[in-house]
């Protein structure tokens, strides 16, 4: 079942994807459940938003593939190497990613995210994907020119639109059977199967939740292959996961005074 959230005339909606249309619910499913309003929408007739905004924080893994680990010169972490993105930077499918004046090397980095549905604190990774929601595609975009000169990463990876999610939430998905594709203006760029993870998912939910409560809506970024590289204003950027469908963003530089 794909969740998707919309916007339709002025009002924010969470609704059932089917077909063309949005069987629209009636409040937001992660708390209200899926019971249905009665009413449908067509989908030509919607903006799809962000699934999901984050309540707390979005959770990150980085280097979570030996080959992009090695294509950035750097080892493979003993264990998940961790890091957060602010909210603040999620955007949905369809919206731009702004490129700050701050950098002059913004990345793509097409990952699989994990949407969380319940209080996960100190979870076993055999109970793991109890505590999952469903799962959807993101783009971890990140300002390479300023993640090493840092030293960590809040400002490289936590830029406003940094962050696109979309275009629905996906609620009965086999991770274990999927990959991820990025495109660059139609160029594929990324392809891996999510088999090459390091560190699966339950791992990660019991490593991350074993560090501090994820509450419901919280979202973990499992953490991008090989094939990373820049982009500039106007390109668009496409994240594929088959089954989740596709994440698409265009890019424009900050307007200044």
């Amino acid at each position: 079942m794909k969740i998707a959230r919309f916007s339709h005339n002025d009002t924010i909606r969470y609704g059932i994807l089917d077909g063309t249309d949005l069987v629209v619910l009636a409040g937001d499913p992660m708390f209200a459940g899926f019971d249905t309003s009665g009413e449908r929408v067509p989908l030509s007739d919607a903006a799809l938003l962000a699934p999901v905004i984050p309540r707390s924080k979005v959770v990150c893994v980085g280097r979570n593939y030996r080959d992009h680990a090695a294509e950035l010169g750097n080892d493979v972490p003993k264990q998940p190497l961790l890091f957060f993105k602010p909210n603040t930077s999620v955007i949905g499918p369809g919206d731009s990613i702004v490129r700050p004046p701050q950098t002059q090397d913004t990345q793509w980095e097409g990952e699989l995210a994990v949407v969380i549905g319940r209080i996960a604190k100190n979870v076993k990774a055999e109970d793991a994907l109890d505590y999952v929601f469903g799962y959807t595609i993101a783009n971890d975009v990140t300002a390479r020119d300023l993640q090493k000169p840092d030293g960590q990463w809040a400002r490289a990876k936590g830029f406003d639109t940094f962050c696109p999610l979309g275009p629905a939430i996906e609620t009965d998905f086999d991770y274990t059977k999927g990959e991820v594709i990025t495109r660059l203006n139609g160029e594929v760029k990324q392809q891996a199967p999510f088999s090459d993870m390091i560190f699966d998912i339950p791992f990660l939910l019991e490593y991350a939740s074993a560090a501090f409560t994820l509450l419901p809506g919280d979202v973990l970024l499992t953490g991008t292959p090989a094939g990373v590289g820049p982009f500039q204003a106007g390109d668009t950027v496409e994240v594929e996961i088959p089954g989740l469908g596709v994440l698409r963003n265009t890019a424009r530089d900050a307007l200044t005074a």
